[in-house]
């Protein structure tokens, strides 16, 4: 039993120095992780220094070390805001829609892709859905607001047509169609791009699987159903997790130039557009801190807890 002890202490110390020793071997190849750990340590973890503005009184003329110290203040004043109910309401509504729609969309692209044959017809699909992701959002915002231009729009125009609207409606100026306008926009842009991922893993699926399903009789919908929705539920598993963490990442960039109209403020400003309004343009640094802290500490308490939901499954990211 003592010898069976002295062992037991001995193996970590052990493993340690096989770990040192393989580092050693392979000097020229750990080099090559240098970069990117610097490029982590400068831009991620010594920018967190500046976390501790949200808990001063930041003063750009007296510097940063000697601004006062203000505790929660400034997290108090957002709670106690008129605007923060409707912040977070829009936030937590666009995120929503953003994830209940946005996110299932690739998938069910992949698995129709995945059951084309016409090899000719399934790539210049893929090349048609792929395109947009590589537009920024400034071009997309442009090409959605001439769509639905009251002058000359194409939306408007084809609803003259038909028949159904007597005169262009400016749907950029009313709040009841710009949750949809935004939603819609978002997953027209992404849903090629994010169902690479989801084609790869099925690509990797047996077929011998979906043969002897067929042999079975089972249908189309079946051998997805029952082989590749299960084969491919981890890699759905880990980016619903990530998903969920960024969940309150509303979006910034094409809600500021869709919503560039102020009558949309009341369905259009979350929290990001909210910060750079309020917090940035008006120079109100602390506060702007003091709120990007708080999206953070809830982002990190969903994704740890999203985690721990997917680790009772066998899938998690740690």
């Amino acid at each position: 039993m003592a010898q069976l002890s002295v062992d037991r202490d001995f193996m970590p110390k052990k493993k340690l120095g096989n770990t040192f020793i393989r580092f050693l071997k392979q000097w020229d190849i750990q080099l090559m992780v240098l970069p990117g750990l610097a490029l982590i340590l400068v831009f991620n973890y010594i920018p967190m220094y500046g976390v501790l503005t949200a808990f001063k009184d930041y003063n750009i003329i007296r510097g940063f070390i000697d601004s006062p110290w203000v505790g929660l203040k400034h997290f108090e004043m957002f709670f106690n805001s008129p605007d923060f109910q409707e912040v977070m309401r829009n936030t937590i509504v666009i995120s929503l829609l953003k994830f209940g729609i946005g996110f299932p969309a690739p998938i069910i692209l992949a698995l129709m892709l995945n059951e084309v044959r016409h090899m000719v017809f399934k790539r210049f699909v893929q090349t048609v859905s792929y395109l947009p992701h590589f537009l920024s959002w400034v071009i997309v915002a442009g090409m959605v607001m001439s769509m639905l231009s009251t002058d000359n729009g194409s939306v408007n125009m084809l609803l003259e047509k038909m028949n159904l609207i007597d005169e262009p409606i400016n749907f950029l100026s009313l709040p009841e169609y710009f949750w949809s306008i935004l939603v819609s926009t978002g997953v027209w842009k992404e849903i090629g791009f994010a169902s690479i991922v989801y084609l790869a893993a099925i690509a990797g699926v047996d077929p011998h699987m979906y043969e002897a399903a067929e042999m079975d009789g089972a249908s189309k919908l079946k051998q997805i159903y029952l082989i590749t929705l299960p084969s491919i539920m981890p890699v759905v598993i880990i980016f619903m997790i990530l998903a969920i963490g960024n969940l309150l990442n509303a979006g910034f960039e094409d809600i500021l130039l869709l919503a560039s109209n102020p009558i949309l403020r009341d369905v259009s400003d979350v929290i990001d557009t909210y910060v750079y309004r309020v917090g940035i343009q008006n120079s109100r640094f602390s506060y702007a801190t003091a709120i990007g802290l708080f999206k953070a500490l809830i982002s990190v308490g969903m994704l740890v807890l999203a985690n721990w939901f997917a680790r009772r499954s066998g899938n998690s990211l740690w």
